[in-house]
C-alpha cells in the first residue's frame, strides 16, 4: 500500500529528475536560445503528469532560463538573461562541456570580491566569527593530506562563508552559495589536485590570523594571493579552450 508520504516523495523525485535533466540540457546548449519545449512532449518523454512538468518549468522560469508564451510553449531564453548566480544554474553549467570557462568566470568573480570581503572581515568580524574562521583553517590543515578532499571541502566552504558573512556586507554574504558551488564543483569534477596545495592551505591560516588581529591590509593581500593561486591551478587542471 502506498502512503501519502510515499506519493509526495515520488512526486518530488520526478520533479527533481525533470528539472535537473532540462536544466542540464538547456545550460549545455542542447536547447539553444529560442528553442520551444512543449509540456505535453516533456510529460510523455519522462512519463510524468503535466503538473510535474509545469512545476519544473516554473522553477526554470524563476532562473530566467525559459519563459512561457501562450500558444507558443516554453521558450529558451538567451544566456544573457539567465540568473547565472543561482546555485543550481552554476551546478548545471559546471557539469557541462563549458566547465573550464565557467570555472574561470566564477574564480575571477571570487578574486574581485573575496579579498575586499576579507579586509572588511578584519574590521568587522566578531570574536565568534574569528574563532569559527580559525577552526575552519585548522580543519583545512588537518584534512589537507591523505586524499581527504571531501573533508577538506567542508572546511574550505565554511571558511569562505565566514569571510563573506563577517564582512558585514549583505551583498557579499549572499555570494556564499555561489562560492560553495564553485568549490564543490571543482572537487566533484576532479578539477583539484589529489591533495590541496600546501602553500594555499598556509595562506588560509594566515588570513584567519590577519582577520583575528584586525589587520585589514594583510587579510586582503593574502586573500588576493589565494585567488591568484586558484586561477593558476585552473591553467593547469582546466585550461580555457581556444575560442
Amino acid at each position: 500500500m502506498t502512503t501519502a508520504g510515499q506519493t509526495a516523495s515520488t512526486g518530488q523525485g520526478l520533479h527533481a529528475l525533470v528539472l535537473d535533466t532540462l536544466g542540464l540540457a538547456i545550460t549545455a546548449g542542447e536547447y539553444p536560445q529560442g528553442s520551444v519545449l512543449r509540456t505535453d512532449e516533456i510529460a510523455q518523454r519522462f512519463d510524468v503528469s503535466r503538473t510535474v512538468v509545469r512545476e519544473a518549468v516554473r522553477v526554470l522560469e524563476s532562473m530566467s532560463l525559459v519563459e512561457s508564451r501562450r500558444r507558443v510553449g516554453v521558450t529558451v531564453r538567451s544566456i544573457e538573461e539567465w540568473n547565472v548566480y543561482d546555485p543550481r544554474v552554476i551546478r548545471w553549467r559546471l557539469a557541462g562541456s563549458d566547465r573550464p570557462r565557467q570555472l574561470r568566470s566564477l574564480t575571477v568573480l571570487r578574486s574581485a570580491i573575496e579579498p575586499v570581503a576579507a579586509g572588511l572581515a578584519a574590521r568587522h568580524a566578531t570574536p565568534q566569527q574569528c574563532a569559527e574562521l580559525t577552526e575552519c583553517a585548522l580543519g583545512m590543515v588537518a584534512t589537507s593530506r591523505g586524499h581527504q578532499l571531501a573533508g577538506y571541502l567542508r572546511h574550505d566552504v565554511a571558511f569562505h562563508r565566514v569571510i563573506l558573512n563577517a564582512s558585514g556586507n549583505e551583498m557579499f554574504a549572499r555570494l556564499g552559495d555561489v562560492v560553495a558551488e564553485v568549490l564543490t564543483g571543482r572537487t566533484h569534477h576532479q578539477v583539484m589536485f589529489d591533495d590541496p596545495d600546501p602553500a594555499a592551505v598556509t595562506l588560509h591560516v594566515q588570513v584567519a590570523e590577519a582577520v583575528r588581529e584586525g589587520d585589514a591590509v594583510r587579510a586582503e593581500k593574502i586573500t588576493r594571493e589565494i585567488a591568484v593561486g586558484a586561477l593558476a591551478e585552473l591553467d593547469v587542471l582546466a585550461p580555457d579552450p581556444p575560442r
